[in-house]
């Protein structure tokens, strides 16, 4: 049996975004800024998807510009941000110390270019407290960005009050939506998003396309000179059907959100239940207030790239944190923040299911898991001095 489930990494395109994708490629491949009407044909069809788009979030068509994915989108958010707040004298930022690292790399380039970024504690649940926030709130703050859902450990953050203590104190607030999109309901508005960051490929949609929500009045910094495409503020030709693909997958997904979520916060909860009978392991993050198809553990007295390549062997597709970040052998900084100690979370393992996973495979998971972290012990000198009593156990 194979199976994949590292849906959180990239998802399988769906046959509704490939299908769409197709006669662009093969019959309307204009370039959209071209005045003849065969370009125009492109330019029509690029606005059609832009409103679709806009659409599903509740948001203005002239509000969305397409990127490249997530974390240009990120980048592009944060420093047009902060670069409006510089020119109202405003240089502080708020965080969180479990973003992505498209966002806590930005931070650390505008905190060497003389910004303050204020990290809030995300807690042992993963969850960031809404008047720690508010309190953390300065004259000189100018962004507030915390991500929708994180992409670890699967917690979904309180958005709509973040956004609405943002919106009390006049702070313009970026949410990192990756996760979120088309797995969670979002309404810029019901929400108080002002910008909003997503990214294609994790809602069966293209590689290598994304979008960010800009609220009407804010005005972005350009991160990519030479062109006026996307009303001058995104240079580059449009990759229209990549554009399209996003459009269908992102439509369909919300279409059979319901169904969908329902389906896979009952699968994940079986195997919650499942791999927490092993002993000394711990889930991570809030049991309720995670992505649908979020689960992550930790197993001490294991290394999880060492699990991560087992399960391979039995046919498992899983990771162990963010795909960005899968070539460090540092611990997962996700799970540093709520708390985990170095050795615990070496031994972690993120398991992000799909629409269409079944009980039958659920079942396949919690056996091989159990057998693997069991085998794993069994030779593990850390494992033997903490059932010898050498060492305290943690989890």
């Amino acid at each position: 049996m194979m199976i994949y489930a590292d849906n959180a990494a990239t998802t399988k395109m769906s046959r509704a975004a490939i299908d769409a994708m197709l006669p662009v490629m093969e019959e309307d491949y204009g370039n959209p800024s071209s005045l003849y009407t065969f370009g125009q044909r492109a330019k029509e069809i690029l606005e059609e998807a832009r409103s679709q788009v806009a659409s599903v979030i509740n948001a203005e068509p002239r509000e969305i510009i397409f990127t490249s994915g997530g974390s240009e989108a990120d980048n592009q958010a944060i420093r047009s941000a902060a670069m409006l707040g510089k020119k109202k004298g405003k240089n502080h930022i708020i965080s969180t110390a479990f973003e992505h690292h498209a966002v806590l790399h930005t931070l650390k380039r505008l905190e060497q270019e003389g910004f303050e970024v204020t990290l809030l504690d995300v807690h042992e649940d993963g969850l960031v407290r809404v008047e720690e926030l508010e309190a953390a709130i300065r004259e000189d703050t100018c962004l507030v960005t915390v991500m929708f859902a994180n992409n670890e450990i699967g917690t979904v953050q309180p958005i709509r009050q973040i956004g609405q203590v943002c919106k009390n104190h006049g702070v313009i607030f970026h949410t990192d939506a990756v996760q979120a999109m088309g797995h969670l309901p979002i309404d810029v508005k019901e929400d108080n998003i002002d910008l909003l960051s997503a990214s294609a490929h994790k809602f069966h949609g293209p590689k290598g396309i994304g979008f960010l929500y800009v609220r009407k009045g804010i005005r972005l910094t350009n991160l990519i000179e030479g062109g006026a495409q996307e009303r001058g503020l995104r240079a580059g030709t449009e990759n229209v059907a990549s554009i399209v693909g996003m459009a269908a997958a992102l439509k369909e997904s919300v279409a059979h959100m319901k169904e969908d979520t329902d389906h896979m916060r009952k699968m994940r909860d079986l195997l919650i239940e499942g791999l927490a009978r092993i002993p000394h392991s711990a889930l991570n993050g809030d049991p309720v207030k995670r992505l649908p198809g979020n689960v992550n553990f930790c197993f001490e007295g294991i290394e999880g790239e060492s699990l991560l390549l087992l399960l391979d062997d039995r046919g498992i597709c899983a990771s162990s944190g963010s795909a960005c970040t899968s070539g460090s052998l540092d611990p997962s900084h996700v799970l540093l923040a709520i708390g985990r100690v170095h050795d615990v979370a070496h031994g972690s393992l993120r398991l992000s299911l799909g629409e269409d996973i079944t009980e039958e495979q659920v079942e396949y998971l919690v056996k091989n898991v159990e057998e693997v972290v069991e085998y794993l012990r069994s030779f593990s000198p850390i494992w033997r001095r903490l059932v010898k009593g050498e060492a305290e156990f943690i989890l």
